[in-house]
């Protein structure tokens, strides 16, 4: 999809509407109870507003909302996640539903990168919430505390198994025009495929990441026997959808090689939460706040699991540990904070949590240079989502990279990539940017100059907009 031309043919986006002018069907409650098949059942039986044409359920075209879509994701994470799937998931829910679509929202209950639920979500039955517009059905799901590779395929088979009791509920609810399954998790695709078939819906598959790919490169999957079953399945699961979707060129190739036609590919990005530059006087309160004022930060703010390349990091901080003022701030949660810990103990390394989002513009303006480790094999078969807000923070990157990746694609102008592993060229690249002042604002400038350009939500989820309504019947999409 080529997001800049589609997103002007779209035009500026509309103001926010409701859907259901009048309010026609009850709206959602946020009680804390949980949703019973009866419940469920007894909503139906007094939802008005969705109109019965030839005996087909169509969403709210009585309320002379043409071209509008009911859309149903099929997703593990979700907001209030911060990092990683799960934001972008609930921001593209949001804005659509801002738009006057129908969205409902079927997901797990929170638990990432802590990989422990959240509190005030922990429940045995399924819930139903309205959040932001969007009707969201939350499926009690298995969360390890350390997700190694069998442990991490029960989490996701234990995400498909519910999501398949629950999906139904939701289907009752009125026939979506499209349902899209989010992968991660794979595991579930045939569950949100066979909700597709059985509606009559477009079935739309988004890859955030490519979990086998990703899987083998890290260790977290043996090559072998399970390795090729794992690759068999990937393909077929990715071949059975109408549309496929992912968030780089890179990642397109994979799915085209993996057998999905050209033809049904589609490229959709993340997005950069591209505000204005924080207060000095925010940026200097944050940084007192998490001790590190007057310091040189060089952060990592993220996910601490097997793709980021962490072991560089304790490295990083020995070969830096000379310079007086140097400080490397890693922020963020996941199963490798403990051996983290164990690591830099007695280097110049302050460790935290993830922040607030509220917080997020400021904690990336006070560093002078992001760090975006990643291991070799992962660079073509994810492309972190951290990256864009790292960009718009208008700071530099160092990214460890092999040139070609996406990765290394997006980063080039905008900071310096090198070779993944490699703790030396990483020490002189971020040591190089800190000597030279006028050569890391340039990148930086670059770097939030390209999180405008490439990275701007509104025309990316105008364009996805515009796939989306493709796939609705003529008359439907007529305005």
């Amino acid at each position: 999809m080529n997001v800049p031309a589609q997103a002007a043919r779209m035009g500026q986006p509309r103001p926010a509407q409701a859907r259901d002018k009048g309010e026609a069907r009850p709206a959602l409650s946020r009680d804390k109870g949980e949703i019973t098949p009866a419940q469920a059942r007894d909503e139906l039986e007094t939802s008005p507003a969705l109109s019965r044409d030839d005996g087909q359920i169509t969403p709210g075209r009585d309320e002379g909302g043409a071209g509008h879509l009911d859309l149903l994701i099929l997703g593990l994470n979700y907001a209030p996640e911060t990092v990683g799937t799960g934001r972008y998931t609930a921001g593209m829910a949001e804005w659509l539903a801002a738009r006057g679509h129908r969205v409902r929202v079927v997901a797990a209950q929170p638990y990432y990168p802590a990989w422990r639920v959240f509190d005030g979500y922990r429940r045995a039955l399924p819930r139903r919430t309205r959040e932001a517009g969007v009707e969201v059905w939350r499926c009690p799901i298995h969360v390890p505390r350390r997700p190694g590779g069998l442990k991490r395929l029960l989490h996701h088979a234990s995400f498909a198994a519910v999501a398949a009791l629950v999906l139904p509920l939701a289907l009752s609810r009125g026939r979506p025009d499209v349902v899209l399954v989010i992968a991660p998790s794979l595991v579930s695709a045939p569950v949100g495929w066979l909700a597709a078939r059985v509606t009559g819906a477009r079935a739309w598959l988004h890859v955030q990441d490519l979990e086998v790919g990703a899987a083998l490169a890290t260790g977290l999957l043996r090559a072998g026997r399970i390795g090729r079953i794992a690759r068999a399945y990937e393909g077929w699961a990715l071949r059975r959808f109408d549309r496929v979707s992912s968030i780089s060129a890179p990642m397109l190739a994979q799915l085209a090689a993996a057998g999905v036609t050209p033809a049904r590919l589609a490229e959709m990005r993340n997005w950069s939460d591209l505000g204005p530059p924080p207060p000095g006087a925010e940026v200097q309160a944050l940084a007192a706040r998490l001790g590190v004022a007057g310091q040189d930060v060089v952060l990592y703010s993220g996910t601490l699991g097997t793709k980021q390349g962490l072991e560089l990091l304790p490295d990083l901080a020995r070969r830096l540990a000379g310079r007086p003022r140097f400080r490397l701030l890693i922020c963020g949660e996941g199963p490798g904070l403990a051996p983290l810990r164990a690591a830099v103990g007695g280097l110049p390394v302050t460790l935290c949590p993830l922040q607030p989002a509220a917080d997020l513009p400021a904690l990336l303006s006070l560093a002078r240079v992001h760090l975006m480790p990643q291991t070799a094999g992962a660079a073509d078969l994810v492309l972190p989502s951290k990256l864009a807000n790292m960009l718009a923070s208008g700071r530099p990157v160092v990214a460890t990279a092999v040139p070609g990746t996406a990765l290394a694609a997006e980063v080039a102008g905008c900071g310096l990539v090198v070779p993944p592993g490699d703790g030396a060229a990483l020490a002189d690249a971020v040591a190089a940017l800190l000597d030279d002042p006028a050569r890391a604002a340039a990148f930086g400038a670059a770097a939030r100059r390209r999180a405008a350009t490439r990275w701007s939500q509104d025309a990316i989820l105008t364009a996805f907009e515009a796939e989306l309504l493709g796939t609705l019947p003529a008359t439907a999409r007529a305005p």
